[in-house]
């Protein structure tokens, strides 16, 4: 019986250090919009540390750009930031975290329009 506890914990420190020397994943594509323009899209992971950006562009010159970092775990913890430009020039900014447990979860966010005014919100939850 000895023996067999020591096997179990043996191949479960196998796994542990398997686990750790698996490589980051990383996803990346890009494609077309409907209208012309075009959107392109980066995810890597590496542990448990999701980050990503997207990025779009519109056909008339319009953009838009977002980067994110997620950190999973008994309560997921988010952060998004994003910025764009109108076709007419015109900039807006915003920011957003989050975090989401077993029973409930809270955001908070700002955004900035184009006219420099700031609006700040807050949300709780229940699951």
């Amino acid at each position: 019986m000895l023996s067999s506890a020591k096997v179990h914990l043996f191949c479960l420190g196998a796994m542990l250090v398997a686990s750790a020397a698996v490589p980051a994943a990383a996803e990346e594509w890009q494609r077309p919009t409907l209208h012309g323009g075009e959107i392109s899209r980066s995810v890597s992971r590496e542990g448990g540390v999701y980050t990503g950006s997207t990025t779009r562009a519109g056909p008339n010159g319009g953009s838009y750009t977002s980067s994110s970092k997620c950190v999973a775990g008994v309560v997921d913890r988010c952060a998004r930031s994003y910025s764009g430009t109108g076709p007419d020039g015109q900039s807006f900014s915003g920011k957003r975290v989050s975090a989401r447990g077993p029973f409930r979860g809270r955001s908070a966010g700002s955004f900035t329009g184009p006219d420099g005014n700031t609006v700040f919100g807050s949300r709780r939850w229940r699951r």
